[in-house]
């Protein structure tokens, strides 16, 4: 005799649930307290379990769907024989229809509190330690803090990449279509990854960001006459080398900002070496290669590495090893506008410089008591709050200014 085994009904304001887990398969004898499936509803996780043995013969429901009450889930092959509760139920119950519910709503076995102080139903549970998870390690976001499925995921794709900290959820689809004409274009995998990495970064890192503007007037017309002398030569060299050969003599005093936390959080690394990354527009989104040893090179040197691998970045020639190392970045945006803007650090560094464009201004000389114009240089100094506090921000910024100001600091 085959018999269906229906969802019961869920309770008061539970319409439907998610099934996390199903234990049966078709061929496999259950016996009366099997558990069936998991479901995973906003109120509560629940068993089910059946209230009948014999071979399963369909099942029509999967991890992931919806179901409701008095849906059925699977159909059953039975002996024929009652067992002693079914024989019970039976002297209750006069009559009975051939289809029968799967348990009682009182009978509902929701899931507790385990000894380890989380939540979490036994398919995620089962899971865990299968992947050899401590729950206890991971933020559940189900209802009152319960552990999903979804955030072992998480959990795992997040340590797998290389950060911790809550894993994404993402918000309502919408249908804009139902307001106008849209079109749709994937994101590339370049802007696929910048997009996740700079998520994880502002979620995992508290970013405080210090605002400063230096006098480069002097520094421009530096930069005029070292381009006046090169001649006829087509690459001319822009403001980016003076930023990054400056910043990597001021790293020198004041390490703290060429450092980085340890994998714990515990430690933190000084690197005595001098990487500036720098990020690149590319069509196919925004790159940000590594020149090593900026300390190291000088102006024209650091022109003309800055010059190829912006061209090869734009290419997609660049290696995967001058991609990594850096031990801090300068995002410009000098070459096309803007006042101020707050960049987003790139891990494991601690730091990033936004470079904003330059304008001209009468600035007031207190000491010869005259206005002249200058050329000023808007920036801003985004740090990593667990590493740098506001004060060292503040003179980091103040110091860069004073250093870009003196011509002599950016040969």
């Amino acid at each position: 005799m085959i018999k269906e085994i229906l969802l019961p009904d869920l309770g008061e304001g539970i319409d439907s649930a998610e099934v996390s887990d199903v234990f049966v398969s078709p061929g496999k004898t259950i016996k009366v307290d099997d558990i069936i499936l998991v479901l995973e509803s906003e109120k509560a996780s629940m068993e089910i379990p059946a209230e009948i043995e014999g071979k399963v013969k369909k099942v029509l429901i999967a991890p992931g769907s919806n179901v409701t009450a008095g849906q059925c889930l699977i159909t059953v092959e039975t002996t024929g024989k009652k067992t002693f509760k079914q024989k019970v139920k039976e002297k209750r119950e006069p009559s009975r229809p051939a289809t029968i519910a799967a348990v009682d709503p009182k009978k509902q076995r929701k899931v507790k509190q385990d000894r380890d102080g989380t939540f979490a139903s036994p398919g995620v549970r089962r899971l865990s330690r299968e992947l050899k998870i401590d729950l206890q390690t991971i933020k559940g976001t189900g209802p009152k803090g319960r552990v999903t499925k979804e955030d072992i995921h998480s959990f795992i794709r997040n340590k797998m990449e290389g950060f911790g900290g809550r894993p994404y959820r993402p918000g309502p689809e919408i249908d804009f279509s139902q307001w106008g004409k849209i079109a749709t274009q994937k994101l590339t995998k370049i802007k696929g990854i910048v997009a996740r990495r700079m998520q994880q970064s502002w979620q995992t890192i508290p970013h405080v960001t210090q605002f400063d503007e230096a006098d480069i007037t002097d520094l421009r017309a530096h930069r005029q006459k070292l381009n006046k002398d090169a001649g006829t030569k087509k690459q001319k060299v822009t403001f980016l080398p003076f930023f990054m050969k400056t910043v990597a003599e001021l790293l020198k005093e004041m390490p703290t900002f060429n450092s980085s936390l340890d994998y714990k959080g515990e430690n933190l690394i000084f690197k005595h070496y001098f990487n500036i990354g720098f990020a690149v527009d590319t069509p196919a989104g925004l790159m940000v290669p590594v020149v090593r040893d900026v300390d190291q090179k000088n102006i024209i040197e650091i022109s003309t590495e800055l010059q190829d691998l912006s061209q090869r970045a734009r290419d997609k020639k660049l290696k995967p090893s001058e991609l990594k190392g850096g031990t801090f970045t300068i995002s410009s945006l000098g070459g096309i506008g803007g006042t101020f803007f707050t960049p987003i650090i790139d891990p494991p560094q601690v730091a990033i410089l936004g470079i904003s464009e330059s304008w001209w201004e009468k600035v007031y000389d207190h000491k010869n008591k005259t206005t002249r114009p200058r050329y000023i240089l808007p920036f801003s100094l985004s740090y990593d709050h667990r590493v740098i506090d506001g004060a060292a921000a503040a003179r980091f910024t103040s110091r860069y200014a004073e250093m870009l100001a003196s011509a002599d600091n950016c040969k």
